[in-house]
């Protein structure tokens, strides 16, 4: 037995060089074919609370969106110094909109709306408000 000889065997070893080399790689080709998007948000004008529970506008125009839209179909719109509400039916309301005799484009549109209201109903108010030269748009919150 002696005559037999045991050849040891060599321990298999981990070469971590080109396995680094293959990391820094795909790290490199990640950073440059990544694309920067910017982030783009409606032009909102949030209102400016400086006492809490107080956000009242002199003049304004308000919107309301009730949940029951969809089934009504209507928005109300109130001018600010008059406090008559009328209603507008969805499809009227850029028409309604144009047709109000604004002096001035500055005035800020408040869009009140239920929490359940559907985001279509509160766009279409916006849009319509737009397209008139309205952009100071506020969205009433609790």
């Amino acid at each position: 037995m002696s005559g037999l000889y045991s050849k040891r065997r060599k321990r298999p070893e981990l070469n971590l060089v080109p396995l680094i080399d293959v990391l820094v790689m795909l790290i490199f080709f990640a950073f440059v074919t990544m694309q920067f998007k910017s982030v783009s948000t409606m032009n909102l004008t949030l209102p400016k609370v400086e006492t809490a529970g107080k956000s009242e506008l002199k003049e304004s125009i308000t919107i309301r969106v009730a949940k029951e839209i969809i089934k009504s179909g209507e928005y109300e719109v109130q001018v600010s110094p008059n406090p008559r509400t009328i209603k507008v039916k969805a499809e009227e309301l850029d028409k309604f909109i144009a047709g109000l005799q604004i002096p001035d484009k500055n005035i800020p549109v408040v869009i009140a709306s239920d929490e359940n209201t559907e985001l279509k109903y509160i766009t279409q108010a916006m849009d319509s408000c737009r397209k008139v030269g309205l952009n100071k748009i506020r969205l009433q919150s609790r």
